[in-house]
């Protein structure tokens, strides 16, 4: 995180991108549509000009699971922001219970809830869940350490 006011929703990319570390081609959340008492809904829209759908697959271009988790994990940093200290990071530091429930392909919009359950000593974790259309295409829990 870079710095330690809480976000006014709706964020844009610019906004996104002033919040998480990360570039392209790991950017996973394109706007946060609401942050709210810890919970956040944020959006990543799904094109064909995603990189890894190069090699996953071809034919059937698929979202990897791995890929959607970290959106969540992106996704959870809304939750956290406000709430670390200036020049601070949230590294992903596990994820428990991940199930994936349906394809994500390309022109899906993948909508992302993350609700935070704690942040205390430098450890946070938020519940999440991924969703296409209204139905569930992924849910986990993430696990972040917090450090510069």
């Amino acid at each position: 995180m870079t710095d330690s006011v809480p976000p006014a929703a709706p964020l844009m990319i610019q906004e996104v991108l002033a919040t998480l570390p990360h570039r392209y081609p790991f950017v996973l959340v394109d706007r946060v549509l609401s942050v709210e008492n810890g919970e956040v809904h944020a959006l990543k829209n799904v094109t064909i000009n995603e990189p890894f759908f190069v090699g996953h697959f071809p034919q059937e271009p698929v979202m990897p699971g791995v890929l959607i988790t970290e959106a969540l994990a992106q996704a959870s940093m809304f939750c956290l922001h406000g709430q670390m200290p200036a020049g601070t990071v949230g590294y992903l530091a596990g994820v428990e219970g991940a199930r994936f429930k349906r394809k994500v392909v390309p022109g899906d919009q993948l909508h992302l809830y993350a609700r935070l359950e704690f942040l205390r000593r430098g450890l946070g974790k938020t519940v999440c869940r991924a969703e296409v259309d209204g139905e569930v295409a992924a849910e986990a829990t993430i696990l972040f350490a917090v450090a510069k």
